[in-house]
């Protein structure tokens, strides 16, 4: 069963984090809040895995996983 990747794992993190950025630019916190919302949606449905989703969801809450 595949795990959930918890090291760096994206070639250009902090390309990512200034898109993830400018993409806020302007909005207001609730078109911020929805936006993050489409996005995590999106990356959910691409993950596709229950499990590595169930895992996601406990480490970002902060609880151990497992």
């Amino acid at each position: 069963m595949p795990q959930l990747t918890l090291h760096a794992n994206i070639p250009a993190p902090d390309d990512f984090y200034e898109a993830l950025l400018a993409a806020h630019e302007g909005l207001s916190k609730a078109q911020s809040d929805a936006l993050n919302a489409r996005l995590i949606l999106l990356l959910a449905n691409h993950i596709g895995d229950p499990g590595i989703l169930r895992e996601a969801l406990e480490k970002a809450a902060g609880q151990s996983a497992g």
